[in-house]
């Protein structure tokens, strides 16, 4: 009897291991979600002199890990969604410079693989929840004639032959996302419409006028085509209700990832009533405290379906925010924290972004990571983490799962991280050096135009003294930009070396 009872003890410990070791290897949800145009320095708890309550942001840092270091593929929309969700760098592709607008085809190329393709391969579930802005080939009514015609892509005059009516091509649902429901670009750029599983929601018979309000100088929209069901005040708690929806109803027996990009704080700023006047930021900081609560309705979901301890939630945003000095001396707000310059710059100010991390069931809560990331680096983090082999087309992603983990890897690791503007100046980061190829911020706040004459050709930085970009230092260390100019040529040229 009491042999039997010890084989029976056995056999109960034994297949207790057994369950916890699967519970233990049960891969995770993932939720990315991208805020729009906002900065590093938003976030209460990585800026204590933020002028924006961000209680739910802050939350996930208290609870997760956030990165100091922390970088966009680029420092505007497009090109960092692009590289988000291919693991490579933009100007890689046929985009150079700027971004695409909402008439512009399909930019990510047929059959490349993307973070959705590579989850779906490990038996995920997955959707695509907010702002595409990475393209879309429209219908023609007419195939003998141009989809568009009159002024420009900014501005266009006629769009009489789009069939709005006809499902696109080139989205979410043909890059490995199973669900999708987005608006094809930013909030201020036309065609506005809801398209889910690429096709529209209402039909598109309105052309609305172009959208000015003086409380504000971010309360403004362009005109363009508007579908019957679409208004542009409710837009961020709309995609918010899809999201929320979508996690309610994923299968149990299957992870989920959804990729969240959101439509805030980028223009035109559009807080709901209860968050008017709620920061001393103005409009701005009231709409980055709308997305604040947007988080914290994606956590109270999970909570809800008891899934937030194997849920790794992702924040960070697109570019820093376009934050204008102006609004610092009104307001005092520093919105993209020490750094200088803004949205669009190749300066730390352009694509320094805020990076916080929370998986309550494996990574280690208040703690923060100095480790250099970048948003290219999903698409290999997702790789390792599901045990798959990195797609040779994702050259420039670099996984960070032994930061969230804390455990060894023989993943390689980024040896140097390239830097790119609106206008298509690259900098080269190595380190604590960066090498800026022009003479000023390769963006708007000091285009290369309005640069000193006698100014040096480029600008070098010791990020770790000089964090703020105050002092260049090219003509002290020469060897160091000879160094970083090699470095940055030879990448350029294996670049212009590949095609699409």
């Amino acid at each position: 009897m009491k042999v039997k009872f010890l084989f029976s003890l056995a056999l109960l410990g034994l297949t207790l291991s057994n369950c916890q070791n699967k519970q233990e290897s049960i891969t995770p949800n993932i939720i990315y979600i991208l805020a729009d145009d906002m900065g590093y320095g938003d976030v209460k708890a990585i800026n204590p002199q933020s002028k924006i309550p961000t209680p739910n942001l802050d939350q996930l840092v208290n609870e997760g890990m956030y990165f100091t270091d922390a970088h966009s593929n680029s420092a505007v929309c497009t090109p960092t969604r692009y590289g988000t969700l291919t693991g490579r760098y933009c100007f890689r592709s046929s985009l150079k410079s700027g971004v695409l607008v909402g008439h512009e085809p399909a930019l990510i190329e047929p059959d490349r693989p993307t973070v959705a393709t590579l989850l779906k391969k490990a038996g995920y579930q997955t959707a695509c929840v907010g702002k595409w802005h990475l393209g879309l080939n429209w219908a023609k009514k007419d195939s003998t004639l141009p989809l568009f015609h009159g002024g420009n892509l900014w501005d266009i005059k006629n769009t009489d032959n789009v069939d709005y009516m006809t499902q696109v091509t080139g989205g979410p649902n043909a890059l490995g996302f199973d669900y999708s429901f987005i608006i094809p670009s930013s909030l201020d750029i036309a065609p506005y419409v809801y398209l889910e599983n690429d096709q529209a929601t209402a039909s598109v018979s309105k052309h609305i006028p172009a959208y000015y309000n003086n409380k504000a100088r971010g309360m403004w929209y362009r005109h363009g085509d508007t579908a019957e069901d679409f208004d542009h005040t409710t837009v961020l708690q709309s995609l918010t209700d899809k999201a929320i929806n979508y996690i309610s109803n994923t299968s149990k027996d299957q992870p989920f990832f959804l990729y969240f990009p959101l439509t805030s704080p980028h223009t035109p700023w559009f807080p709901s009533k209860e968050f008017d006047g709620i920061s001393e930021a103005g409009v701005y900081g009231d709409f980055v405290a709308m997305t604040d609560d947007v988080v914290g309705q994606i956590m109270k979901v999970l909570d809800k379906m008891d899934i937030a301890d194997n849920t790794l939630i992702i924040f960070t945003s697109d570019n820093g925010s376009h934050w204008l000095p102006s609004d610092i001396s009104e307001f005092g707000h520093l919105a993209n924290d020490e750094f200088s310059g803004m949205k669009s710059d190749v300066w730390e100010g352009g694509h320094r972004v805020p990076f916080i991390a929370r998986w309550p069931k494996t990574l280690k809560p208040a703690t923060k990571s100095d480790h250099t990331i970048c948003s290219t680096d999903l698409m290999a983090t997702c790789a390792e983490l599901t045990n798959q082999k990195l797609p040779q087309s994702a050259e420039d992603s670099y996984s960070y799962l032994t930061e969230l983990t804390k455990k060894e890897s023989a993943v390689p690791k980024r040896t140097f991280t390239i830097h790119h503007s609106v206008n298509g100046t690259f900098a080269i980061r190595m380190e604590d050096w960066k090498l800026i190829d022009a003479k000023g911020s390769g963006g708007w706040s000091l285009p290369e135009n309005q640069c000193n004459a006698k100014a040096l050709p480029q600008q070098l930085f010791n990020l770790k003294q000089d964090p703020k970009e105050m002092h260049n230092v090219y003509a002290q260390y020469p060897d160091k930009a000879v160094e970083l100019n090699t470095l940055l040529q030879s990448f350029k040229q294996d670049n212009e070396a590949k095609t699409n």
